[in-house]
């Protein structure tokens, strides 16, 4: 049975009609850049964020990029982050100037882990930015007390987390800046790029207005050096249409995850063997169903014996796979003037080397998850 790591066209057959139409209206009106398309986009995101201000921007490198640079970041300043993420958590830092100050994750919720935090703050830093990987939130208690106590900006990378809550707060009101991604393949994706940015304080959102037009304000005149950082109209629309589809998709994912752990354990996997994702929730003994969203399992990432072994079987079965991510960013060639070496982040290289994502997007069949236990269950019975 063929089983893609994600299927786009199934989502998109369901919503076809909405989200033609809305396409038609942005073509009727000729009105492509910013406008009130992408005004209600951010007054609906805010709302569902529960953020007082919401930005939309060109993508959620650039969220990251434009919250750093509302914050002033640049040469000779520190920004502590997880070396176990996507490039442009750090990728953004660095290009500022600054320099990226990595700390190891948690090893249950792949997150930085906040106990390490306090050791590598120092004179210099300016910010803390936790990423929230997978769809799941990371401890923003214990990290928002520090950069209380410290003076620091908390940037959220939650470019994979949209609507992930604990403690009933989303991702996006837990620090200064909530930052978002909507590359279509996340959670909720777009017809392209795009991103957003949240924040509770009207004068930063005020500069990020500015930021994402070249520093402009008003017409023509610049207080500001920015950059051309704006969401289109036809990508608010689009993603106007399925924000209002998005609780009952990540209903779906989290009841495809509760599949997945009933599936591996009836096939004497989990715990055994294959090392299976958990949710804040369960692990605070609260309840954990669809009516709160502990973790929204953008990916959905399982720990096993032979990981690279086992995805090309899987591959040669026709079951997609992924690997987020081989090699962390301590250890990429382009961060070698860090001066870190293999070892300095256990975990994270840990992560790196034995984890695998298995498909887990809303319309993934009951058959098709049979499928994909079934095979790895063949596998490690090999």
């Amino acid at each position: 049975m063929n089983v893609p790591l994600l299927d786009l066209k199934a989502q998109y057959r369901a919503l076809q009609p909405e989200i033609e139409a809305a396409v038609a209206e942005v073509f009727a009106a000729q009105a492509f850049i910013l406008g009130p398309k992408v005004q209600a986009f951010e007054q609906a995101c805010a709302a569902y964020c529960g953020a007082p201000h919401a930005v939309g921007v060109s993508s959620g490198t650039d969220a990251l990029l434009m919250a750093l640079m509302a914050e002033d970041i640049g040469p000779g300043d520190e920004v502590i982050t997880s070396p176990y993420t996507f490039f442009a958590t750090a990728g953004c830092i660095a290009r500022l100037g600054a320099k990226p100050v990595f700390v190891d994750i948690e090893p249950r919720s792949f997150n930085i882990d906040p106990q390490q935090i306090a050791a590598k703050i120092t004179k210099r830093t300016k910010a803390i930015m936790p990423v929230h990987l997978y769809g799941r939130m990371a401890e923003m208690d214990a990290i928002n007390a520090l950069a209380r106590e410290h003076h620091l900006v908390v940037i959220e990378d939650a470019c994979q987390a949209i609507g992930s809550e604990f403690h009933g707060r989303r991702t996006g009101a837990c620090g200064d800046y909530g930052c978002f991604s909507f590359f279509p393949t996340k959670n909720l994706g777009g017809a392209g790029d795009g991103g957003l940015i949240t924040t509770g304080d009207a004068a930063r959102a005020a500069k990020l207005l500015a930021l994402r037009n070249h520093g402009m304000e008003p017409k023509y005149f610049h207080k500001l050096i920015g950059g051309n950082f704006r969401l289109d109209a036809l990508q608010a629309a689009v993603l106007q249409v399925k924000l209002g589809h998005l609780d009952a998709w990540t209903a779906a994912r989290r009841r495809n995850a509760t599949r997945y752990a009933r599936l591996f354990g009836e096939a004497g996997l989990a715990p055994q063997t294959v090392t299976l994702p958990t949710t804040p929730c369960a692990e605070a003994g609260l309840a954990d169903d669809d009516r709160c969203h502990c973790h929204v399992f953008n990916q959905y990432i399982v720990r096993v014996p032979r990981r690279d072994e086992l995805r090309a079987f899987l591959t040669a079965r026709g079951i997609g796979s992924e690997v987020y991510y081989p090699l962390p960013l301590h250890l990429q060639e382009c961060f070698r003037y860090l001066g870190h070496q293999a070892g300095d982040f256990p975990e994270s290289e840990r992560a790196a080397a034995g984890t695998l994502a298995l498909p887990i997007y809303p319309e993934l069949s009951d058959a098709q998850a049979a499928c994909v236990v079934e095979t790895i269950a063949e596998f490690l019975r090999h």
